[in-house]
């Protein structure tokens, strides 16, 4: 249990520091820490600029709570928009795979709302994949890079390919907030030139991996749009962007352009 005097000055450190819901942030680190001690050791993680979910080790997303490790990507509000799609088309008992996965949030939160889906996930980076591993289970998480990384035996089978892979453009990486620049892998962040390099992999093989009517969801940003979509067209898919406002997310749809 934390004390009433350890609060007050954790909450003062943390507006010291610059957090702006220094209260909030503070009822997240006494759930998890034993000891006015342990709450202090925390709350100068966070201060150092630490994201506050790998601090605690959880992020609540989408109806789960996902277990985080430090370095690994913590799961957006906005890729809520990912997990609705591919919940609205995975059939009840359909195969599904996240790749580029990180902590395994998005499958996670697909398999919370469809429990009778197959779902594989994958990443390149073992600090991501031992942390989906915490989420997922060990035996249908997978190590490599993108497709390399997947059984063979899922080649055309897929009903939906989650694929949130990175997609900052390199240089404006050096404009994201520091607690991703600092705490999470470039790995998951940097998405090239134009932020679509990693898009471009994903879709050249898409077409085989994907079942006759499965689908390819993908996070991009609005000036992506444009250029997304003959990237998808180029290799085989036909390709819609949907965007919610709410959450400021924009997703690209894509599908075999021709039923094998």
């Amino acid at each position: 249990m934390t004390t009433t005097d350890a609060t007050a000055a954790a909450t003062r450190r943390l507006r010291a520091a610059g957090c702006v819901f220094a209260e909030q942030e503070v009822a997240v680190l006494r759930t998890v820490a034993e000891h006015d001690a342990a709450l202090s050791a925390l709350v100068e993680r966070r201060a150092a600029g630490e994201p506050l979910e790998q601090v605690v080790g959880f992020a609540d997303f989408c109806g789960v709570r996902v277990t985080l490790r430090p370095g690994v990507f913590v799961p957006r509000v906005r890729s809520e928009l990912l997990v609705r799609l591919a919940t609205a088309a995975a059939p009840p008992n359909g195969l599904v795979v996240d790749l580029c996965c990180g902590s395994g949030a998005l499958g996670l939160a697909v398999r919370h709302q469809l429990p009778g889906i197959v779902l594989h996930a994958a990443d390149i980076d073992p600090v991501a994949v031992a942390c989906a591993r915490d989420n997922l289970g060990d035996d249908d998480v997978h190590q490599g890079d993108l497709f390399a990384a997947l059984p063979e035996a899922l080649r055309g089978r897929i009903d939906v390919l989650l694929a949130n892979v990175p997609y900052v453009a390199t240089p404006h990486l050096a404009f994201l907030p520091a607690e991703a620049r600092e705490h999470e892998p470039r790995i998951a962040l940097d998405g090239g030139d134009d932020g679509l390099a990693v898009f471009r992999a994903v879709a050249a093989e898409a077409a085989d991996w994907l079942a006759p009517t499965g689908l390819l969801l993908s996070e991009i940003t609005e000036a992506q749009a444009a250029i997304a979509e003959p990237i998808a067209a180029g290799n085989g898919l036909t390709a819609t962007v949907v965007t919610d406002d709410d959450l400021d997310a924009r997703a690209i749809i894509a599908r075999p352009a021709r039923r094998r």
